[in-house]
């Protein structure tokens, strides 16, 4: 049997009608836009299906939107009897990941997303912060220009081998920029609200961090790969505390997919909307088999090609 992993999305990725074709067909997943509504306590489902656009692309809206759409996915996939060894999750995807590996139960895990996304979005409101996308350079050259450009600027997603985004105050952000843009590499900026991952998050760590602890965390029953640490996570004594870290500390993508590979994973199935990290492993890894799930389309498309 082939080893699958599924791989939950991260911000950035929403768009308006995003899971809406999944939760009409199938009851699991219309079940998980229910209860995101009871724990949030407003109907994201209304959100995601029908927008407005400037709503759903709200941190406070786009993060539960977003999960509710990938455990949609999720539920979509078992259904159809997609089965899975391991969990990883960008960023925000992390908190899919948790619920489908059975570290958090569904309720919790709209819970810590409600509060994570509501004290990002007031650090964000904040703080003077952007992302920028680089594309064309390793890391290591990256990291070098981040440190010679004045003012805060740092890694923060470890992407591909040829994609890295940096964050900080938004005038070092610029310099760096430009820095990249005269090395003729590319440097897009992001649609975020602030500099994610970050120590200009710090204050939502503290925030967030209050009720992350009032949650029931379990060991996993599947593999748990790790953003903070870039590779399988084994200690869950203090997700509370990983989690707050989690905010603040780059997202190290590229590891966990080596890491992933090494444990012989052959199908990469990304779970939410578009298929940002689909792409990041078709960069990434040779060999390997990459799929999203997103409607009803893709989910053919990914029977047929994890069945194969």
């Amino acid at each position: 049997m082939s080893k699958n992993i599924f791989l939950f999305s991260g911000q950035g990725s929403q768009y308006v009608g995003m899971g809406k074709e999944l939760a009409e067909k199938y009851p699991g997943a219309k079940a998980v836009f229910d209860t995101a509504k009871e724990v949030l306590g407003y109907d994201i489902g209304a959100v995601a299906f029908e927008g407005p656009e400037e709503e759903l692309n709200k941190t406070i809206n786009s993060q539960p939107a977003i999960m509710a759409c990938s455990l949609a996915a999720f539920e979509a996939a078992r259904a159809e009897g997609i089965d899975f060894d391991g969990v990883a999750g960008h960023s925000l995807g992390e908190y899919a990941a948790m619920v489908a590996a059975g570290v958090v139960s569904i309720e919790d895990g709209f819970k810590l997303i409600k509060a994570r996304a509501a004290a990002m979005q007031k650090a964000a409101e904040e703080s003077e912060g952007s992302m920028y996308a680089i594309i064309g350079l390793d890391a290591a050259e990256v990291e070098k220009i981040c440190e010679e450009t004045e003012g805060y600027v740092v890694p923060v997603n470890y992407n591909s081998a040829v994609q890295t985004v940096i964050a900080g105050e938004t005038a070092a952000c610029e310099k760096a920029a430009g820095k990249f843009a005269e090395m003729k590499k590319k440097a897009i900026k992001l649609n975020v609200a602030s500099a994610f991952h970050s120590k200009l998050m710090q204050s939502a760590a503290d925030e967030f961090v209050k009720t992350a602890e009032t949650v029931h965390f379990n060991a996993p029953d599947k593999e748990f790969y790790s953003n903070v640490l870039g590779e399988k996570l084994t200690d869950f004594d203090d997700m509370p505390k990983l989690l707050a870290k989690h905010i603040v500390s780059p997202v190290r993508f590229t590891s966990e997919l080596a890491e992933m590979d090494k444990a012989g994973y052959e199908n990469y199935i990304e779970l939410g909307p578009n298929k940002v990290l689909t792409g990041l492993v078709k960069k990434t890894l040779k060999g390997r088999t990459a799929v999203n799930i997103e409607n009803a389309a893709t989910l053919e498309k990914a029977l047929a090609a994890v069945n194969n």
